[in-house]
Parts: structure tokens; C-alpha cells; sequence
């Protein structure tokens, strides 16, 4: 089914019990946080305890008997860690979130609950290269099987699974060529054969895309990014129904990676902005792709803003935004000239990550995929002279005269 951009802004427009009606802005503001805090203060405090206290044994048996939502100890989590979560859902549209030290840590955490040996996974093959080397040099010493197959080709991954096949796995966008998935599409095809479905939404964050309402059973983030906002913490987050995660909880708890309390006052903090901030990183990403995409320098660029981009489509009728990621090769370029473009930059800082509000650039080939060989870059489509640009929410005419004057280094 078709989803047009207004259908789909009215049916994924986050709710929470507290603030029933409200939109994206003011559900990163007040969702998921109690109207009246301890001392009366409008923030959440932050609790610095590793352990907590009961006032004698039958508090503990209630505790146990009653499922009650108090601290224990801090490796099942701490008090600000649940306002977060609750946060986080509401944004996305889900029952409920688990909240992870880093957005890989909440993918492990996944993986590690949900296959055995002998299951088997399929990704399509423009997701994180970390995501597929932990299942293809570590899973698979317990006998789980990785399986790749062409991002978009639905058709590839239905016919790659199998009784044995536990997760379909994707990102949308993709990092660094920002392919967009057909959500309702890729959740059929989970429903049909009882598989669960994932996928990274990092690069969108709730405010352009939620793939829960499209039927998709978990969704990550690298919380670090968008949701964070500010390149100064470390976090991750799985979002779905609360019978699935209730036993990837209950696994993180063993693990123990969870988040300081001080991280989580940091992400709760930033997630105030997120909806302002959304706003820019869209429309600087939006003006500097099409600031790219008619300079006589640049061979092509990857935004699924722009029409020429492969699933235009796709985007403009799921998205609501495209986001602040940019990705671009330079004409006739080597990676050394590649190399001095980036080195060139003044406004951006030459970093991994994105979704601060710092713009960062870097070169793939040499930041991610430097010892790699060029067969291996190559079938993950990492070009010499590929650059990605972060947009952060600086001014776009100082981003644009920034990368115009980058782009006269020869």
C-alpha cells in the first residue's frame, strides 16, 4: 500500500499518555517524564548509585512478587535511564525501549537473545560493516550463518530464506549511500515467514521515518547521533513490543551494557532539541545536496532528497525529512586529491560520526575502510574519491561556501 507523505505524518505522529496529543517537538520535551519531579524541579535528577536500597526483606519479596518499577542494582538500570526509554517510545511509536551503552552494544544485545545455533540471518548488504563483520566472525563460531543480499532486492531476500532464518536485517538510509528501504515491503515479507525484522533507522530518527508503523517488529538507533545531538555521549536503543524485548532486557541485565546515569541525563537533555533540530539538519542537508549536485566538480551525489537519487521515490512517499547526511564523489579525482578537498575544510571538522550539531566530513576510504583491500572496498562500493559530509545545524550558506571553496583545491 501507498503511503503518502500527510497520510503517513497522521498516522505516525508520536502519542504518550502524558501528552496525548502532541506532536514531535513537544513529545521530545515533556514524553515519558512525570509532570511533578522529586524537589519540585522541572528536570529529571540525575541518581548516582550503583545499588539500592530496601527498608527490610518484605520489600524486597514485593519487589519481586509486584514487578515494581524501582532501582535494584544499576546493571538492570537506573532511574533516568527509564525516563529516556519511555522518551524514546513515545517518539518512535513503540511499547517500549531498552536503552544500551552504544547503538552496537543494542544490536549485540539483540543478536545474543534472539538466534541459536544453526539460525541463520540475512542482511541486505549496505548495512554497517561492524553489524556484519560481529555475525560473520563471531556469531559464526557459535554456528550462526550470515547471509548478504543486494539492498532493494526483496525478491533476493525471500527467496535466501529458510525453516533456519531468525532476522532480516537493514538500515534505511544506508551509511554512506543513503538507499532507503520499502518499509511495508521489507515488514510483509518478515509476516509471510515468520520472521522477525529489524530495522536501523540512525540516519532517519522519528522524525523523518518510523518503521514500527509499517510494520517492522524492532527498530535501533545509535542514539549517539540525531537522538544525542551533541557528539558528547555514547548510547543505543531497540524499540518494539514489549513481548519481544522483554527477554532482550532481561539479557542486558546479564550482560550489564547499560548506560551511566550521567549519559542518560545527557541524551534526555539533548532530546529536548530534537525536534528544532531535526528541522535544520533536513534543510541543510536538502541545500547543500543540491548545492552539490549542479557543481561542475562533483561526479555524483547520494540524498534521497534529490529526484536523480535511486529511490527518490521510495523516500519522498515514506520520509518526512531526508535528513543532514550527504555523501559525493569528486570528478576525476584520486584519493589523494579526494584526501586534500577534506583536509581543506574550515566550518566542518574532519571526524566519524554525524548527527551532531557539529558539520563533520571525511573521506570513507581512509576513515573506515583504510586497511581494507580494494576488492573489499569495492563490494562495499567505497570509492577513492568518495566524500560524506555530516550537515550539522550551523547556517547552510556558511556550510555551502565552506565546501565552494574546498572544492578549488586541486
Amino acid at each position: 500500500m501507498s503511503v503518502t507523505p500527510s497520510d503517513f505524518k497522521q498516522q505516525t505522529t508520536p502519542r504518550d499518555p502524558e501528552t496525548p496529543h502532541a506532536s514531535v517537538s513537544t513529545t521530545s520535551v515533556h514524553g515519558g517524564e512525570a509532570r511533578q519531579k522529586p524537589s519540585h524541579a522541572i528536570t529529571d535528577s540525575v541518581v548516582l548509585a550503583s545499588t539500592f536500597t530496601f527498608e527490610n526483606t518484605q520489600a524486597i519479596i514485593s519487589f519481586i512478587e509486584n514487578e515494581e518499577d524501582r532501582g535494584e542494582y544499576g546493571r538492570y538500570g537506573v532511574p533516568g535511564e527509564r525516563v529516556v526509554e519511555r522518551k524514546l517510545a513515545a517518539l518512535e511509536g513503540a511499547e517500549e525501549a531498552i536503552l544500551y551503552s552504544s547503538g552496537m552494544a543494542a544490536f549485540v544485545g539483540v543478536l545474543n537473545s534472539v538466534l541459536s545455533q544453526s539460525d541463520e540471518i540475512i542482511f541486505f548488504d549496505e548495512c554497517y560493516h561492524r553489524s556484519r563483520e560481529y555475525c560473520r566472525k563471531h556469531l559464526a563460531r557459535f554456528g550462526v550463518k550470515t547471509i548478504d543480499v543486494k539492498t532493494g532486492d526483496y525478491d533476493a531476500m525471500e527467496a535466501a530464506i529458510t525453516p533456519k532464518t531468525k532476522l532480516l536485517v537493514s538500515e534505511s538510509p544506508t551509511n554512506p549511500h543513503l538507499s532507503i528501504v520499502d518499509l511495508d515491503r521489507f515488514a510483509e515479507i518478515g509476516k509471510q515467514h515468520g520472521v522477525l525484522t529489524i530495522i536501523d533507522a540512525t540516519l532517519a530518527t522519528p522524525f523523518n521515518i518510523q518503521p514500527i508503523a509499517h510494520g517492522v517488529d524492532l527498530v535501533m538507533h545509535s542514539a549517539t547521533k540525531y537522538l544525542g545531538g551533541h557528539n558528547d555521549l555514547l548510547a543505543g536503543v531497540v524499540l518494539g513490543r514489549k513481548e519481544i524485548l522483554d527477554p532482550i532486557r532481561t539479557l542486558r541485565g546479564i550482560m550489564g551494557a547499560v548506560n551511566s546515569p550521567h549519559n542518560c541525563y545527557l541524551l534526555q537533555r539533548g532530546l529536548k532539541t530534537f525536534g528544532l533540530r531535526m528541522k535544520q539538519h533536513n534543510e541543510n542537508g536538502m541545500r547543500v545536496a543540491e548545492y552539490l549536485e549542479n557543481h561542475p566538480r562533483v561526479e555524483k551525489v547520494y540524498y534521497p532528497g534529490l529526484e536523480s537519487h535511486a529511490y527518490h521515490g521510495v523516500a519522498k512517499e515514506t520520509m518526512q525529512g531526508y535528513g543532514g547526511l550527504v555523501t559525493f564523489l569528486v570528478k576525476d579525482a584520486d584519493w589523494q586529491q579526494t584526501a586534500r578537498i577534506v583536509d581543506a575544510a574550515k566550518v566542518a571538522r574532519i571526524a566519524p560520526s554525524l548527527g551532531g550539531v557539529e558539520t563533520l566530513i571525511e573521506q570513507p576510504l581512509v576513515m573506515s575502510y583504510f586497511q581494507c583491500t580494494p576488492e573489499e572496498r569495492a563490494e562495499f562500493g567505497i570509492n577513492d574519491n568518495m566524500i560524506r559530509l555530516a550537515c550539522g545545524i550551523e547556517d547552510a550558506d556558511d556550510l555551502i561556501a565552506d565546501l565552494q571553496q574546498c572544492l578549488e583545491v586541486k
